[in-house]
């Protein structure tokens, strides 16, 4: 199965940023432009009863992400609720208006843009662990190099779900 999502989308991790329609060039009764108003993608958990735990997400997404497959560079994580009989909880960034996990990152690696994204600087990153702490679900985690992983809502999960679990959603900004 293909990615729908383009390679430069996929590794720079933002997706297209797309001006709600109807809205360009709008001009204001005073004749000054007013503020366009923009649209990004968010990953969404949309139907989280549909999922078997079959990682594919999450295999998807390191190996998109960092060139190889590994369940700790996933920035998606599937895991158990109640045992081997229990359902299965996908835990994804929720892309907090006002991210706690920005606030706790002491180096600036983690840097919220105008738009609401949340972008992660790798090289920046000391491995505290501050950020994944700050997290109120556990959606950032910390791989084997100490460096935190973060979801880019860039998509490319969803195109490898098997079952219609996560979906790619528009908000405005």
């Amino acid at each position: 199965m293909e990615s729908s999502a383009k390679p430069d989308e996929v590794e720079r991790g933002a997706g297209p940023m797309r001006k709600a329609e109807g809205e360009a060039g709008s001009v204001s009764k005073g004749g000054e432009p007013e503020k366009t108003k923009r649209k990004r993608r968010r990953l969404k958990v949309a139907h989280p009863e549909r999922c078997i735990g079959c990682l594919s997400c999450m295999f998807a997404c390191s190996r998109i992400n960092t060139g190889r497959a590994s369940l700790d560079r996933s920035a998606i994580k599937v895991k158990t609720q109640g045992g081997l009989e229990g359902d299965f909880a996908v835990v994804v960034c929720h892309a907090c208006e006002d991210p706690p996990c920005v606030a706790a990152c002491p180096t600036g690696a983690l840097v919220q843009k105008e738009d609401g994204r949340v972008v992660f600087h790798r090289d920046l990153c000391e491995g505290c662990g501050a950020c994944a702490d700050a997290c109120l679900i556990g959606a950032i985690s910390l791989d084997a190099e100490e460096k935190a992983v973060k979801c880019k809502h860039c998509g490319a999960c969803v195109a490898f779900c098997p079952h219609g679990v996560l979906e790619m959603e528009e908000v405005e900004e």
